[in-house]
């Protein structure tokens, strides 16, 4: 998803607030309950606007939701890549994509519950993860560092993988999030064709500070 230019003039600026002043609205609902039955008037007013400035954005709450969800995922796509910019192995890429998003439960809640609340049916979106994590596959596949018949299908069963990690930790706190991911991210690479050896050594090397 391509980044839009700044707004021109306060007319702009303002409109641009407002919209994302609405987005934000509905990814709190989203991270909180999951659940998109909200009135419009309910989320203007957590957004702190009109209700009638809702038309001047959004047709539907339809719209509204799928924007925030596309919000939430390029905010994540684009985490991933200030953290892991200097890794070139696509096997790290994988495996640090899972490990980070384990961390991301608890110094992002909001986000990671938007991703397990509503992330199933954007697996395949062109924003977001799905397009970081098949161009890390087709590098993976061109260098031989992955093995596979069918890189869509190992796309899904990495997002599948996703969204149960990200389950987990928040319906098991008490688990070791870094161990589990760990554990899921080797598991992984070996379906992907990495060695088992490696696999384990990949799965555990230094991860970058979310600080």
């Amino acid at each position: 998803m391509s980044t839009p230019a700044p707004p021109r003039n306060r007319f702009e600026r303002r409109r641009a607030e407002t919209r994302q002043a609405l987005v934000r609205a509905a990814r709190q609902i989203l991270a909180e309950t999951g659940d998109t039955s909200a009135s419009i008037q309910t989320i203007a007013e957590r957004a702190d606007v009109g209700f009638g400035s809702f038309y001047n954005h959004f047709e539907s709450k339809t719209e509204l939701f799928d924007s925030a969800v596309m919000d939430a995922l390029e905010e994540l796509g684009q985490t991933f890549d200030e953290h892991l910019r200097d890794v070139d192995d696509p096997a790290e890429l994988v495996a640090a994509g899972f490990r980070l998003s384990a961390r991301l439960a608890d110094s992002k809640p909001e986000l990671m519950q938007v991703l397990r609340h509503r992330g199933l049916s954007h697996l395949h979106t062109d924003s977001g993860l799905a397009p970081r994590a098949a161009r890390d596959l087709e590098i993976g596949i061109a260098s031989g560092r992955f093995v596979m018949s069918d890189p869509t299908v190992a796309l899904t069963a990495l997002g599948g993988s996703l969204l149960a990690l990200v389950e987990l930790r928040f319906a098991r706190p008490d688990l070791d999030g870094d161990e589990a991911a760990s554990n899921l991210a080797e598991m992984l690479l070996r379906m992907l064709g990495v060695p088992a050896e490696d696999a384990r050594d990949v799965a555990r090397r230094p991860l970058p500070d979310l600080d």
